[in-house]
């Protein structure tokens, strides 16, 4: 396969993506079940691995981190009444969660304000309008999608087929004509071939990325965590 990789950190976070798992299975943010957000974050680092992804030092910090607070978590509490209550070990990283929500939910609020002061004198009346409701799929959005794929196939191993010459550019190519050719939205899932070598999904993979990351295709969901959909965006 061509030797590509797209930095992780270009669309999101370590602190973006336990913010989607809590999210994703409707957590409690004051009282994360260390173990489970640990064991899904880890996952997500093993497939991000497999697709070749570029994983920023800060995905692999952030998983110690987790694995050192769900080890203190482990530990037996202070029986004796004379002893002091030890502090959660998960405080530390929940302050930064609501302080990194925070200023991600202020820096949309003033990201918005500014496409709608640019939209009331410049923007035109036949240039189509992102339909109500939907919501802009992240990386995480991307991974869970492929995931689900993966699952609904029953593939436990990727068919090892020699895939010739066929390379990124080549497959960038071929997924930009094929939602030219759509016209509209498509499934996610309807860009993978149903019988795919490891080495071509990933090659597919890499190439959505590289298009949605150009600003010339977008990815997102019509219902909170519903399928996933692609399309041309506008340029």
């Amino acid at each position: 396969m061509e030797s590509y990789r797209v930095k992780v950190d270009v669309f999101e976070g370590p602190l973006d993506l336990l913010l989607h798992l809590i999210k994703r299975n409707q957590l409690d943010i004051y009282d994360i079940p260390i173990a489970l957000i640990t064991e899904q974050y880890l996952e997500y680092i093993r497939l991000m691995k497999a697709l070749d992804l570029n994983i920023a030092g800060e995905f692999l910090l952030m998983a110690a981190t987790l694995m050192y607070i769900k080890s203190r978590m482990l530990l037996p509490s202070p029986v004796d009444e004379g002893e002091d209550e030890e502090e959660d070990p998960r405080t530390e990283l929940v302050h930064r969660l609501l302080e990194y929500k925070k200023f991600k939910e202020a820096a949309e609020h003033l990201s918005h304000r500014e496409i709608l002061e640019r939209d009331v004198f410049v923007r035109f009346a036949e240039e189509i309008e992102v339909e109500e409701g939907e919501i802009e799929a992240n990386l995480f959005h991307l991974i869970d999608a492929l995931r689900d794929l993966l699952q609904r196939r029953e593939v436990e191993e990727f068919h090892e087929v020699t895939l010739g010459r066929i390379t990124l550019k080549d497959k960038i190519k071929e997924l930009w004509e094929k939602l030219q050719g759509a016209g509209e939205a498509v499934p996610f899932s309807s860009l993978f071939s149903p019988v795919a070598s490891r080495d071509e999904l990933i090659i597919t993979f890499l190439a959505l990325l590289d298009l949605i990351k150009a600003g010339m295709l977008r990815a997102y969901q019509r219902d909170v965590f519903g399928p996933l959909w692609i399309t041309r965006a506008l340029i």
